[in-house]
């Protein structure tokens, strides 16, 4: 769990940023949505590219940029862990359920054959929302190996965070 140290650091500049923007839109009469994401993309850019930083004393972008090739930054290039093959297994939702006696799964209302599994054994479900094709990717993981994928109609599906 961060520190509050930790976490403030984070949320001055977005305290700082929304603080500035709402005053700029104030002082220039902007109320448009459109003129507010210019106003917003300006101060970004100020920001990252051309303001000194009061406590590094530095620009952000220079600092970064710096840091990246000194090799003193926690980027990483991303690599899908093992076994999968699919960052759809990596960024996605997850859910878990027993295959019952039939080798099926319950999963919001939609009962699923799941080939090649034991009976009562339990498989991990990830879930890729698809809003453009109004599905639902599920792909199911039984012992490190994707033994099932399929695609259901969104409608239906709840998700509670």
């Amino acid at each position: 769990m961060p520190s509050p140290q930790a976490k403030g650091k984070v949320e001055r500049p977005y305290q700082w940023l929304q603080d500035r923007i709402v005053r700029t839109c104030a002082l220039d009469n902007i109320s448009a949505m459109d003129d507010v994401h210019s106003v917003l993309k300006d101060e970004v850019d100020r920001y990252n590219y051309h303001q000194v930083h009061s406590t590094t004393k530095e620009i952000p972008s220079i600092r970064f940029n710096r840091a990246k090739r000194e090799g003193n930054s926690l980027f990483r290039p991303f690599s899908l862990p093992e076994p999968y093959k699919s960052p759809k297994d990596v960024f996605c939702l997850r859910e878990t359920r027993v295959v019952d006696g039939y080798r099926r799964i319950s999963l919001f209302n939609h009962t699923i054959q799941v080939p090649n599994v034991e009976l009562r054994e339990e498989v991990e479900i990830h879930l890729v929302p698809d809003v453009v094709k109004q599905a639902i990717g599920v792909r199911i993981w039984w012992h490190n190996k994707l033994v099932h994928s399929l695609a259901l109609p969104l409608e239906g599906f709840r998700v509670h965070l």
